[in-house]
């Protein structure tokens, strides 16, 4: 095959290459397509709701973060057609792709161009259900196995149908980092357009794994909320005195992410800028982050270090807070750790209250949701905090305007394992 080489002789400066939002798209409990999202997330609504069936009604949680199925896009998605080729996951995240480019209006036609477009998307974990009914299958006979079964549970699939589908063909690249994969997906991201691997990237993650057995999993690791069965609306509360644990949430987001003249030349909609990018490990236990927050803070600082960034102009904080007793708690920490007097100065809000944790596809969503923040100056609620642990800055219940000189903000991700990562996004000037 004879390739084009235009786009590798315009592999130029990496160290001024700035890289800037221009599209996104969302699927979540919250509903379809960014715009609904966004004005449900600041209406203080929420997307947890109560799980049915026989299965759930024997278990400690019998909650989740479930999508609306009002939308035709998501009901074909998730069709028996289409499911029997891919994944829950991977079907949510060509949505939300699909949404993501044509907001971005980049839908490239050339070889060139499609040769600088990569794509990175990650997942969680795969669908249990899935591996679940394939073993039964398997027990009446070899030939009652699916032969798309193994291509359905590889992590790095949303990826590969995204660039089969559009022909990107820059990196192709899959992050499977529990809590924290979106977020890694989008730094990963930014890092190879920074390096000058491409022009844009498609990137962000996909969850569809609620499930009886994944229920039950976290269930014994005593990781979910067991007190709000008959209160779902109530159950993820962030910062919260009287959280129990995490809500399980499904869906998919995906951020365009797009070298700044790039987007410029072609008169891009540029939605805010990716500033830094920050990774670290607590080296600690397989669940718990460390107690004194150290993981966070070298994570934070790190992305403040890359973005060159003072932490003085840092005026809002995305948390991962996901509503666990210790979790919460050490973040907090870190923040006051690293940032000290300024802390007082800094908004911090969780919106995992208004659709639970989506695990792989949490820091992205999250991060979807800075950026518009940068964009329209206001910062999203924290619902459902009504007796904070501490005295930090939080946005409760209602947004509230974010006024700065310039809108900079951090964003974290966590995860099992003790894999962290933290994004610096700030208004694009």
């Amino acid at each position: 095959m004879k390739l084009n080489l235009t786009y590798q002789s315009r592999c130029f400066s990496r160290a001024a290459r700035r890289i800037v939002v221009t599209g996104l798209g969302i699927v979540s409990p919250l509903g379809t397509g960014t715009e609904l999202v966004w004005k449900n997330l600041l209406k203080g609504k929420c997307g947890i709701v109560s799980l049915q069936g026989e299965a759930y009604s024997k278990l400690p949680c019998k909650i989740a973060g479930k999508i609306p199925l009002d939308n035709d896009k998501v009901v074909s998605a998730l069709s028996k057609s289409n499911l029997k080729s891919m994944a829950p996951a991977t079907s949510l995240a060509l949505v939300a792709t699909s949404e993501a480019l044509i907001d971005a209006n980049w839908l490239p036609k050339s070889d060139s161009d499609k040769e600088a477009t990569g794509v990175a998307i990650g997942m969680g974990m795969i669908d249990l259900k899935d591996v679940c009914d394939t073993n039964e299958a398997l027990k009446l006979g070899y030939n009652k196995v699916s032969p798309f079964f193994v291509p359905r549970i590889l992590p790095n699939m949303a990826a590969g149908q995204i660039s089969i589908k559009y022909g990107f063909r820059g990196p192709n690249h899959s992050v499977s980092t529990a809590c924290a994969t979106g977020a890694h997906s989008i730094g990963d991201a930014f890092r190879f357009i920074r390096n000058g691997d491409a022009d844009v990237m498609v990137c962000g993650g996909a969850e569809a794994c609620i499930s009886p057995l994944a229920i039950a999993g976290f269930c014994r690791l005593r990781a979910l909320s067991t007190s709000f069965n008959t209160e779902p609306s109530k159950a993820s509360r962030p910062f919260d005195k009287k959280r129990d644990g995490f809500v399980m949430g499904e869906g998919a987001a995906i951020l365009i992410l797009e070298e700044y003249e790039h987007a410029a030349k072609r008169n891009a909609k540029i939605y805010a800028e990716i500033l830094g990018y920050g990774l670290s490990g607590d080296a600690s236990h397989i669940t718990a982050p460390r107690d004194d927050g150290s993981g966070a803070m070298l994570s934070m600082s790190r992305a403040l270090r890359d973005s060159g960034i003072d932490k003085c102009d840092v005026t809002y904080i995305n948390a991962h807070a996901t509503s666990t007793p210790i979790g919460d708690g050490i973040e907090s920490t870190a923040i006051k750790q690293l940032f000290k007097e300024h802390s007082s100065n800094i908004q911090v809000s969780s919106t995992k209250g208004a659709h639970g944790h989506l695990l792989g596809a949490a820091g992205n969503l999250e991060a979807g949701f800075t950026v518009l923040a940068c964009y329209h100056g206001i910062i999203p609620p924290t619902i459902n905090l009504e007796e904070p642990i501490d005295n930090l800055n939080y946005v409760i219940e209602k947004p509230k305007p974010w006024e700065a000189n310039r809108r900079i903000a951090l964003k974290n991700s966590f995860g099992f394992g003790g894999t962290n990562a933290t994004l610096c996004i700030g208004q694009c000037i």
